[in-house]
């Protein structure tokens, strides 16, 4: 599931550059083949150096009891102490820090920290609890202080976009578990590419707007370009969260270790993150100036 990238190693990239869960042999309906079986010890598995990955059983060896592999309980518990960090650092940030100025730059370093903490993490080898919960809490401070100043010009904005966010990601999960999208390495290798420009497109729009040779935000402006775009970020958002989606279904159906399920928790408060920062600017805009 991981990448020599370290980066991109949350989302299910393999040391060859491919997508993990397509680099093995699927398992097959009625059971595995001889030689296919997926859950084989160096049969495709990614985990086959795992020693709680399933042994080889073709020839009647029994399977070792699984008692430390990722389960989708491990992954929902990972996510909610995550994703409950996130709020209670929001909340908090809310109600102690006002809309001035001075909380403005304690957002932007809380942000910071948060992007730094996310770079380490990244590059570890293993998933660090520490560093995912440091993460989300500096996080939930950002996004407090930046969700209280949307409300004191658009009222009601943040409670929209946390409503929008629980939208999207609940119908792009269920377009995944329908099948009606289906995370190929052609659908990964397509999308990361597509990601990567356009983050590298809106630096650059950042720098122009910086140096004043684009004036209301270039790209990212309150009118009807901007929203196009926080369009195009959610749709990046929601390919972020399939990409997540199939890391987890991958872990589990390979027997990753429990501590993976960090990762995954990891994988999807950014991606959650993400698609609630455009939801929330793609509300202001939709507001106007009400």
């Amino acid at each position: 599931m991981r990448s020599s990238n370290p980066v991109f190693s949350r989302r299910g990239f393999s040391r060859d550059n491919g997508y993990a869960g397509f680099n093995a042999q699927q398992p097959q309906a009625g059971g595995p083949a001889v030689g296919t079986n997926p859950y084989v010890q160096g049969a495709g598995n990614p985990y086959a150096t795992n020693p709680y990955a399933p042994a080889d059983t073709r020839y009647g060896a029994p399977a070792p009891a699984r008692t430390n592999a990722m389960t989708m309980d491990d992954v929902v518990s990972r996510t909610a102490m995550t994703l409950g960090t996130v709020t209670v650092g929001a909340i908090l940030a809310w109600v102690v820090l006002p809309v001035s100025s001075t909380s403005y730059g304690l957002a932007i370093g809380a942000a910071l920290v948060a992007f730094v903490l996310a770079i380490i993490q990244s590059f570890k080898r293993t998933p660090s609890p520490a560093l995912i919960i440091g993460y989300a809490a500096f996080e939930g401070i950002f996004l407090g202080v930046i969700s209280e100043m949307y409300n004191s010009v658009w009222s009601g904005a943040p409670f929209q976009a946390v409503l929008g966010t629980l939208a999207v990601s609940g119908a792009t999960l269920f377009m995944y578990k329908q099948r009606w999208i289906r995370v190929t390495a052609r659908y990964a290798r397509i999308g990361m590419t597509i990601a990567i420009a356009f983050v590298a497109v809106m630096l650059v729009n950042l720098l122009l707007v910086v140096f004043g040779v684009a004036g209301d935000g270039g790209l990212r402006s309150f009118g009807p370009l901007g929203a196009i775009v926080g369009i195009l970020a959610i749709l990046i958002g929601c390919f972020f969260l399939t990409l997540d989606f199939k890391q987890i279904e991958d872990g589990i159906a390979y027997g990753a270790p429990r501590e993976e399920s960090w990762l995954a928790a990891f994988g999807l408060t950014m991606s959650l993150v993400w698609i609630y920062l455009e939801m929330l600017r793609l509300v202001a805009i939709f507001s106007g100036d009400d």
